[in-house]
Order: C-alpha cells, then sequence, then structure tokens
C-alpha cells in the first residue's frame, strides 16, 4: 500500500490583489508552493500536482529544486478545484487501495501531526478529514444583510487539508459526483453526497489557508517563531583503538584489524551526535542517560541509545533539522561506508538523508587519531520545534 498527495496548486492571486499564483509568494525567503512540498517528506511514496497551463513553468522550476524523499509528478487541472483534483486522479498510478490525500498547496504550516493522524485515520477507516472545533459564534443570514438566527456550535467544526480517502474510493464518487453535477468545496463534501463514511481527526489552528492579504503576515509571524525556536546542539566523543573489538562506526560494522573500546559497541560517530542533540535540547549528556556503570548498556547498539536519545528529545517538543557529523580517523578509510551510515541514522530518526551530512577525515598522522591510537568524533545538530 502506498501514500499519494495531490496537491491541489490552481489557485490565483485575485483575493490577493496579486498577478501571480499565491503559491509562488515568499513567506520567510521561501515559496509557498516549496513549504508545502516539504510538509509531506518522509510520509508519502509520491506527489501529483495539479496546476494551470500558465504556471507549469514556474511549479517545475521549483520542483525541480526540492529534495525531498518522493517523487513528484505534475498535471493540469480544470475550471474548477473538484475538476482539478479528479484530474489528478486520474493521472495517478495508484492501486485501489492505496491511500490519497488531497491537501491545498496554500495550506504550508500544516504539522506533520495532522498529516500523521490523517495517515493514521485512513488506515484504520479508510478516511481522516482534519478539523477543528468552531470558537466563534456562528449566525445564518438568508440575504446577507440581516441574522436569520444564531447556530448552535457545538457540534460545528472548521475542515481543513489534508482529506485523505482509500483512491479507489475516493476516485468513483468523484466520477459520480462530476456525473450527476454535484458540486462541493471539497472532498469529504464528496464523500457524504455518496454515502462514505467521514472520520474526523485532529486538525490544528496553525493550519493556515493563505487566502487575503492578511494572512500573509500571519504566516510570517509563525514561521518567525519557530525560526526563534531553533536550537543548536555541538558533541564530541573519542574511543581508543584496540584488538579483538569491532569497528562499529554509525551503525556499519566496517572491516578493520581493531575496533573501539568501549561499555557499549562505542560507536563514537553516534556517541557524538547524540551529545549534540542532547545539549541543544539542555538535557544533559549521553552518560547522564546511558551511565557506564549500567550493566543494561554492555554491549548494547549506539543505535538503540540513539533512538532512545531522539525520544528525549521529541518528548521535550522538538524534532531534528539536520546533523553534521565529522569523524576523524587515520585508517580505515571510510568513504565506502557513509552512505550506509547516513541511511542508518536518517531510517532512525525518520528524516530525509539530506538533513545528515557525514564526513570523514585525518590528522596527517598527528596526535592520537594520527597514530592509529584512537578515533574521535565532533558533532553538530539543529533541533526545530515540533509543530
Amino acid at each position: 500500500m502506498q501514500k499519494h498527495v495531490i496537491l491541489a496548486a490552481g489557485g490565483s492571486g485575485t483575493r490577493m490583489g496579486t498577478e501571480e499564483n499565491k503559491i509562488f509568494l515568499s513567506v520567510c525567503g521561501q515559496s509557498v508552493l516549496s513549504r508545502s512540498i516539504q510538509l509531506f517528506d518522509r510520509l508519502i511514496d509520491n506527489m501529483m500536482i495539479v496546476c494551470r497551463k500558465e504556471d507549469l513553468s514556474g511549479i517545475e522550476n521549483i520542483v525541480s529544486s526540492s529534495s525531498v524523499s518522493f517523487s513528484i509528478h505534475i498535471t493540469t487541472g480544470g475550471p474548477s478545484r473538484q475538476s482539478s483534483v479528479l484530474n489528478g486522479l486520474k493521472a495517478l498510478q495508484a492501486s485501489p487501495d492505496d491511500i490519497v490525500l488531497v491537501h491545498d498547496a496554500a495550506r504550508c504550516l500544516t504539522p506533520r501531526s495532522v498529516i500523521q493522524s490523517v495517515l493514521e485515520s485512513c488506515i484504520a477507516h479508510g478516511s481522516g478529514v482534519p478539523g477543528i472545533p468552531a470558537v466563534n459564534t456562528m449566525k445564518k443570514s438568508d440575504d446577507g444583510q440581516t441574522i436569520s438566527c444564531t447556530v448552535d456550535r457545538a457540534h460545528l467544526y472548521e475542515i481543513q487539508t489534508p482529506q485523505g480517502f482509500r483512491y479507489n474510493t475516493l476516485l468513483e464518487a468523484s466520477l459520480r459526483a462530476e456525473k450527476d453535477h454535484f458540486s462541493a468545496t471539497d472532498d469529504a463534501s464528496i464523500a457524504e453526497y455518496c454515502g462514505i463514511p467521514v472520520f474526523l481527526t485532529f486538525g490544528s489552528r496553525q493550519n493556515i489557508k493563505i487566502t487575503e492579504k492578511e494572512d500573509l503576515p500571519i504566516v510570517n509571524a509563525i514561521l518567525d517563531n519557530k525560526t526563534l525556536s531553533h536550537r543548536i546542539g555541538m558533541g564530541y566523543d573519542v574511543h581508543q583503538l584496540t584488538a579483538n573489538r569491532k569497528l562499529i562506526l554509525c551503525g556499519v560494522d566496517i572491516p578493520y584489524e581493531l575496533g573501539l573500546l568501549g561499555h557499549s559497541d562505542a560507536d563514537v560517530a553516534l556517541h557524538a551526535l547524540m551529545d549534540s542533540m542532547l545539549g541543544a535540547a539542555a538535557l544533559g549528556d549521553i552518560g547522564k542517560h546511558f551511565p557506564d556503570t549500567e550493566e543494561q548498556y554492555r554491549g548494547i547498539s549506539s543505535l538503540v541509545l540513539l533512538q532512545k536519545t531522539y525520544e528525549y528529545v521529541r518528548n521535550a517538543g522538538y524534532i531534528l533539522g539536520n546533523a553534521d557529523i565529522t569523524i576523524v580517523a587515520q585508517k580505515p578509510k571510510l568513504a565506502p561506508y557513509i552512505p550506509q551510515m547516513i541511511r542508518n541514522i536518517s531510517d532512525l530518526l525518520q528524516c530525509s538523508p539530506s538533513q545528515i551530512s557525514i564526513k570523514a577525515t585525518t590528522t596527517e598522522k598527528l596526535g592520537f587519531e594520527g597514530r592509529g591510537e584512537g578515533i574521535s568524533a565532533q558533532a553538530v545538530c539543529l533541533l526545530c520545534r515540533a509543530d
């Protein structure tokens, strides 16, 4: 079962008072579209962007510079959002039971937790639509001038995207709506029209759809606040090289006559990374959390410790922005093993490989590393506020 996203990007800048599509507007130095694409990194397998013909070139330029874990395709839409989404569904190479999320490209601040909740609901129930309880008093006007009545808001929700369904379910419902000339403003309405159960998931007040001019300063303010919520940490570790030990770096067992001495597997690179993450979150160091006086950590894989470390970081409210690791060793040559090291870390931390950098260097035979007595590692990481 694969997970797809149809990104509805066929809007215009009419209500924004701009001549270009609002998805090309810059918020905190990055286009709305680029930010919307990045929301789904490491969460899906495939994205289909649906847009106007006149926007194809601009979107292709943004897609070509996007570094994400999934494939991106582009197709043109129709005269309405509903017809555009149907075009996207027809263009998808999806299996009947695959999950399809439909998302407004103008929602570039959607928290990952909202997307994950929708995906989980689709897997469990076949649908998932995020919503937030209405907080304002709701009134109805029949003529647009006078109030007809006050609507009880107790059971009212403001519905957002992404909205998720099984592929075949949404495709058949959309085709029926088209045949019946039923018009809707979102995909959940089409499902409701066809009698398909729509399950509600939690949304977020941060999940703003950029529609009016007044929305831009709000989005910029939120992003500015996120920027201020970034924390940087650094870590350093060193282990002695000795006989009769495995040489394990970033979870890779490297063939060599010597290995690193330590209470655990002595993975010096991961130890430096863990210390940098704990330091950034002001959570102490690995000695505090995994003391070498405790038997349970004897010979343990540092990948296990890294996973536990990341749990501490997540519980503190942060996710990894990026990490840069430098391994200092005269021997052996480490370059052939670096791609696997990056995969090990990115898979465990559920991030893109592009967020992990690993370099190996020598000291030109100077110092204990140069004499082959040990290996050291340094790491710097950036943590970002989750959501």
